[in-house]
Formats: C-alpha cells, sequence, structure tokens
C-alpha cells in the first residue's frame, strides 16, 4: 500500500531539474541481476478504510495477553497499569520533550527524572540512581563495564541463574573490550545455595565482578549476603540483577543484601509489554561509584533566587561521543518509558506496590501446588515470588504450550527458547501476576491435565 502524492507532472519536473529522462536512469548503475523483477506483491493502492480493514484482519491472528489466561514471564510481565498512566503520558508537554538539555525549558521533565531516580533508589536500597537506561540487558551489560572501570580488571563471573539475554549482551560488550566472562551452567538443579558456593570459588585477584540474579531466570529467589562479603574479600563488586522489579514490594533489596551495582527491567510498572518494547532499564550503585555510571544523572538544585529546580549533572552528551574515552556511549534515557513508571508508582505508594507483590506471591503458591498434583509434573522451584519451573516429565514444554494457546491459553515460557542446549526440552518457566484469576488457573490445570493425560 503506497502512498505517492506527486502527480506525473511534478516528477517530470523534478526528473528534468536533476537531468535523468525517467526513474529508471536513477537505478542505472545497480545489475539487473540483483534487481527485483516482479516487485514485491503489494497492491499499487488502496483507500484508508481498506488499509484499516487489511491490517485489522491481520492483527486478529495475534493472540494478546489480554485476550488468553496469560502466564508467560521470563522477563516480561503482564500487570495491571491504571488507566491514569496512559492519560497522563500523552500530555503534549511530556509527549513532545525529546531530551532535557536546556533545563530552564524542561523543569517539568526534568523533576520528573529525579522523582524516578528516588523512586528506583529507594526499591533497590541503594543511594543513588541514573535517569534510566535502554532496557534491563543493556543496563546489566553497562553495569559489567563499569564495574571493569572501577577495578581495572577484566574477568566478570556471571551466575547461570541470570536471564540468557542479558548474558548474551554482556558476552557481546565484552568480546569487543577483549574482557573475560566466566559463565556457570544454567539448570534449576544447580542453582541456590550451591551455585553460590561454585562462584565463591571462583573468586580471584583477577575478578572485577560477579553478576547474579533474583528472581533469577528460572524464578528462585535467594540471598546475597554471604555472597557479596566474598566478593568483597577480593576488593570486586558484586552486580545484582532484578528482571521483576513488582517482587521488591515483598522481598529483600539488593542493597540490603551489600549489592554494589544493582540493574533491572522496570517494565512491569507501568510500561506494558508493547510486543517486547521499549522498556526501561533500572540502574543504581553506591555514591562511591557515582563518576562511573553510564547514562545521565537529573539533580536537584536552588537557582539564583533560592527557588527549586532541576539539572542533569556529573556528565554531558559530548562525554558519551568520546568512543573509547567515555564512561559510557549511551546518550539518552528511555524518557517516556520512565514517566510512565514514576507515575505508576506514585499511584501505588509503597502499600499499593506491597499489596501487588503479595497478591502475586500467594496466586504463583496457590498455581505451584495445584500443578504439583498432576501426574508427570515436578515443581522444580522451592522459594520463589511469582514465577517457577515445572518439568513436564515425558513431553516437550514447547509442543505444551503450543497445543494449549490453540484453547486460548499462554501457558508460560518454554526454556528450550532461551536455552537451546541442553537437557531443558520439558522445562516450562510460568509467572503469575495479579491479572490472573481463579478461573485463568482453571483452565491451566484443567488443559495441563489433558495434554500430559
Amino acid at each position: 500500500m503506497r502512498y505517492l502524492p506527486h502527480s506525473p507532472q511534478d516528477r517530470e519536473t523534478m526528473l528534468a531539474a536533476i537531468g535523468v529522462n525517467s526513474i529508471d536512469d536513477l537505478f542505472a548503475e545497480i545489475p539487473q541481476s540483483v534487481r527485483i523483477k516482479d516487485g514485491f506483491g503489494l497492491p499499487n493502492h488502496a483507500t484508508e478504510l481498506e488499509v484499516d480493514r487489511y491490517f485489522r484482519k491481520q492483527s486478529d491472528k495475534n493472540l494478546a495477553a489480554s485476550g488468553a489466561a496469560f502466564f508467560i514471564g521470563g522477563g516480561a510481565y503482564r500487570h495491571h497499569v491504571p488507566a491514569t498512566v496512559d492519560h497522563l503520558i500523552q500530555r503534549s508537554e511530556f509527549l513532545t520533550a525529546y531530551t532535557p538539555y536546556q533545563p530552564e525549558i524542561s523543569q517539568g521533565t526534568l523533576q520528573t527524572l529525579f522523582e524516578f531516580q528516588t523512586q528506583v533508589a529507594q526499591l533497590y536500597d541503594m543511594e543513588i540512581a541514573n535517569a534510566s537506561m535502554y532496557d534491563g540487558s543493556t543496563g546489566t551489560g553497562e553495569a559489567v563495564l563499569m564495574a571493569h572501570r572501577a577495578t581495572k580488571r577484566k574477568k566478570a563471573i556471571v551466575s547461570g541463574g541470570v536471564h540468557p539475554q542479558y548474558i548474551e549482551v554482556i558476552e557481546n560488550l565484552s568480546d569487543f573490550g577483549s574482557k573475560q566472562v566466566v559463565k556457570l551452567p544454567a539448570t534449576p538443579q544447580t542453582l541456590g545455595k550451591a551455585e553460590i558456593e561454585k562462584i565463591i570459588a571462583q573468586l580471584d585477584n583477577e575478578t572485577s565482578c560477579v553478576v547474579v540474579q533474583t528472581p533469577n531466570f528460572f524464578g528462585e529467589l535467594s540471598d546475597f549476603t554471604a555472597l557479596a562479603d566474598a566478593v568483597h574479600a577480593v576488593k570486586a563488586l558484586l552486580i545484582v540483577v532484578v528482571t521483576e522489579v513488582v517482587s521488591l514490594g515483598a522481598v529483600k533489596a539488593p542493597g540490603t543484601m551489600g549489592a554494589d551495582i544493582v540493574v533491572g527491567e522496570g517494565q512491569s510498572i507501568g510500561v506494558g509489554l508493547n510486543f517486547g518494547g521499549p522498556y526501561v532499564g533500572l540502574f543504581a550503585t553506591t555514591k562511591k561509584l557515582l563518576r562511573q555510571m553510564p547514562g545521565r544523572v537529573c539533580g536537584q538544585t536552588v537557582d539564583a533566587d533560592g527557588k527549586r529546580g532541576f539539572v542533569l549533572t556529573m556528565s554531558t552528551r559530548e562525554q558519551h561521543i568520546r568512543r573509547e574515552k567515555a564512561t559510557s556511549n549511551i546518550c539518552t534515557n528511555a524518557g517516556l518509558c520512565t514517566l510512565a513508571f514514576t507515575i505508576h508508582m506514585a499511584l501505588l505508594g509503597e502499600v499499593g506496590l506491597r499489596k501487588m507483590a503479595i497478591s502475586s506471591h500467594n496466586g504463583a503458591v496457590v498455581l505451584a501446588d495445584r500443578l504439583a498434583k498432576i501426574n508427570n509434573i515436578d515443581v522444580l522451584t522451592e522459594t520463589f515470588f511469582n514465577e517457577f519451573t515445572i518439568r513436564l516429565n515425558g513431553h516437550n514444554a514447547n509442543d505444551i504450550v503450543n497445543a494449549l494457546a490453540a484453547q486460548n491459553i499462554l501457558a508460560g515460557l518454554p526454556v528450550s527458547r532461551l536455552l537451546p542446549h541442553g537437557d531443558n526440552d520439558d522445562l516450562l518457566i510460568i509467572a503469575v501476576t495479579e491479572t490472573n484469576t481463579d478461573e485463568d488457573f482453571d483452565l491451566l490445570e484443567t488443559a495441563l491435565k489433558g495434554a500430559m493425560a
């Protein structure tokens, strides 16, 4: 469907102005052998109504989260986002703001960023947070690079419980910088206290950081206080990843455990699933490491008249463009998503966040107990927040998920989709949030009993 506003006379005038006889002359340098001869199979033109009807028909082929019993997690979660959030972020003064270089005309945007930083620091129990990263995975990669800079070392030890896609980002950025990544195996049976002991055994004077996650990719919760002590004993840094930020309404904050850098995904607060993005990366650290922190920082100050004001501080855009000499090459932040996060968090407050977290956790406990009673299903995760891993003994998790999707049940995330190697074909990660109902649990339980029979 193409819309070309120029008339034949318009085209002739433009071609004459640039000195060619036809549009084909503009492509004379492209060999005939590589040109597409039969077009793209698209209609030449269509009305707006026809285009709208066509794409609505195509979208009906999707099974949306809102149209099914939804149990998918794995780093992106379906939570209820109040209508107020969407209404406020679409106000013109927020929606049209690009980036607040000129504080005198950007006070509203700067204040929301300052409030966002405050919320993240309080959630993580850390001293300072930045104005956001692109998402949780890029934030994690930046955290590892930051640890290398701060310690002047090149070895990162990464838990097998860290989200596989986050690990890929760490490895990709490490390859560019010739840094070493020691990655532990990723299976739900080997994580927990046993893995912490393996990490401690790997620590040495070359280690810059240890990267761990709670709840981890398989849903297991961990307390890293003892690990933090061991990491600090070799003068390395502990990086804790949190992909489900709602968990912090119910479990111990990473800063309380002794984390030096905390990163994660903020999508659960204020930001819908959106087919995978855009999302918002959360990043916090200690004051000691402030000058090594990537991204931008918004600060509060007073003007010449003593009135409160907000400015970007600590770094400039130009610093980030200096490539290898820069602290980071990230030049912006996830502005609209941080605003949505800030508004939703303000609406929830501490009490609301705790209720949201407890509701998600209680639902997950109920569902895990019910699924554990089904023949050939083993619940592998012992300590979890709202996500747990089950083994479908004798059945392929991907096949089960596809079969249940045909019944309008999105049953979870097959581990083999992100960890295709190893004995993962029968592992399924199931997530529960406050949006799930008893009816959803009934549908999943009944469907799994039928599929496992």
